[in-house]
């Protein structure tokens, strides 16, 4: 057996300093190393052209590497300051969100050019929707105690109990949030250290990742942008819970946050795993009500605090009045007809199809089963009639269901980021719709899909991108097709 070449710039594990010049979709940035055998590429996620960032070579072939960021030594000329504390989650708050826009538009384009071999892709492109609100605009926030803590002056990991987000490049290390990250409820985040130090105050020891083992391991707040009320949830192991008392730490939620507290909720995690809420284990009320209410474009939704449901609600209206506005853009395609949902999550994008169309059933499906429990119960809380709703995997209900075969004109598809396995795609091409609005959080895996649709007679009509995610990485994508 040939012996396998040894790579000349870089070797896996090895930790380099590196410039980034260049930007590529998914927010990898392109750093170049040379030298005397020449010019070689490494890929490093989360960063921007004009930083110098520390990164260790986690893959390389001849041809490139990736690399893990570790950190950032300094910045490009574009960032600016920012009042807020920078967590690892939202790499380029530093950086104005018109160039994050700038980025994101044209590493898109760029992505369906060569995995879509969208050629014209310019010329069908419809609109960048920003979100409405650039900062603060989650509606969840998930916090990890850790009884490994980083000194940032010291860069060091030291012994220190530790409420906040697991320190870039490690898994069991965290950083404390001292103040507002500008992504979640300021309010929340400001108060979050006074909960930090009345848990550590307890006696009880936070989670130590290599020796899995610990009292404390998550606090999870969910926010109503409708009430503005807050939903808690503290996930703990079962060890020491009796010297803890609950009651009392309710108590100190509402004398921290007043009549917005809805409800407050103790979970028991006692899997080694890094799952905030265990699939085994038990989820508790200990005060309030264990729900809260939001609203998007007119319906209420009730969330739980396992429901999955849009992370930026305002910008999710605007995601969901884009995929409308697609699927009604021709309304005798889906007025007194049928129309497929499919990947449908918890039915919101079907439920507002059927609110503004007239007499249109809508058929929902997806594999979640829970996700289509809550969609069953919205629709009942919305009154809206003519929905149906399967807990099913599409491609086996397609094959099931031969009826809709040349009877539907409009499907809508919001799969996950996987995309469409490619047996499903071909039951749906079979199903002969005119129509596809096709809704992505993966352009990637959404342009690989396209490129096949168009070899079965679709054409790309117009395509939209929603910044659900500002400071982040992430990009959604709207395409409407029609044969």
């Amino acid at each position: 057996m040939p012996r396998r070449e040894r790579n000349k710039f870089v070797k896996r594990g090895e930790i380099i300093e590196l410039l980034i010049e260049d930007y590529a979709f998914g927010g990898k940035g392109i750093g170049r190393i040379r030298n005397e055998h020449g010019e070689f590429i490494v890929f490093v996620p989360n960063t921007i052209p004009g930083q110098t960032v520390k990164t260790q070579i986690k893959k390389s072939s001849k041809k490139y590497a990736e690399g893990k960021l570790l950190d950032v030594i300094s910045r490009s000329e574009d960032e600016t300051e920012t009042p807020y504390q920078d967590i690892p989650g939202a790499p380029y708050i530093y950086l104005p969100i018109e160039k994050q826009h700038n980025y994101k538009l044209n590493s898109t384009i760029e992505l369906f050019k060569r995995i879509g071999k969208v050629t014209d892709i310019e010329s069908v492109f419809d609109e960048f929707v920003g979100s409405p609100n650039t900062f603060h605009y989650r509606n969840k926030m998930e916090y990890g105690f850790s009884a490994i803590g980083y000194d940032r002056n010291e860069k060091t990991d030291i012994d220190a109990f530790t409420l906040g987000f697991k320190k870039r490049g490690t898994w069991w290390c965290a950083e404390n949030l001292d103040k507002d990250s500008g992504l979640f409820d300021a309010d929340v985040e400001n108060q979050l250290k006074k909960i930090r130090s009345y848990c550590e105050q307890t006696g009880l020891a936070p989670w130590h990742a290599p020796r899995k083992e610990g009292f404390f391991r998550y606090f999870i707040v969910r926010k109503s942008y409708k009430t503005n009320k807050l939903l808690f949830n503290l996930v703990t192991t079962s060890y020491d819970l009796p010297k803890f008392d609950l009651n009392a730490f309710a108590n100190y939620l509402v004398e921290l946050f007043g009549d917005r507290v809805a409800g407050f909720l103790h979970t028991i995690n006692d899997e080694i795993g890094d799952r905030t809420i265990a699939t085994t284990g038990s989820i508790k009320l200990i005060y309030g009500d264990d729900k809260i209410v939001e609203e998007l474009l007119g319906l209420n939704f009730e969330i739980s605090i396992k429901s999955f449901f849009q992370t930026n609600p305002k910008c999710a209206e605007k995601l969901y009045s884009k995929v409308v506005d697609y699927a009604l853009e021709n309304k005798e395609a889906v007025d007194n007809t049928v129309v497929l949902d499919l990947f449908c999550g918890t039915g919101t994008i079907g439920q507002i199809i059927a609110s503004k169309a007239n007499n249109t059933k809508i058929v929902g499906v997806d594999i979640v089963a829970s996700a289509i429990k809550d969609a069953k119960e919205n629709a009942k809380r919305n009154r809206i009639e003519g929905l149906e709703f399967y807990a099913a995997d599409v491609g086996k209900f397609l094959t099931e269901h031969p009826q809709y075969k040349n009877k539907i004109r409009t499907i809508i598809l919001d799969p996950a980021r996987a995309g469409i396995a490619p047996k499903t795609l071909k039951k749906i091409i079979n199903l002969n719709s005119e129509r596809l609005v096709y809704v992505s959080c993966n352009p990637a895996t959404q342009a690989r899909d396209v490129e096949q649709l168009m070899l079965a007679g679709y054409s790309i009509k117009k395509m939209s991108l929603v910044d659900q995610f500002p400071h982040t990485a992430h990009i959604e994508t709207v395409v409407l097709m029609e044969k």
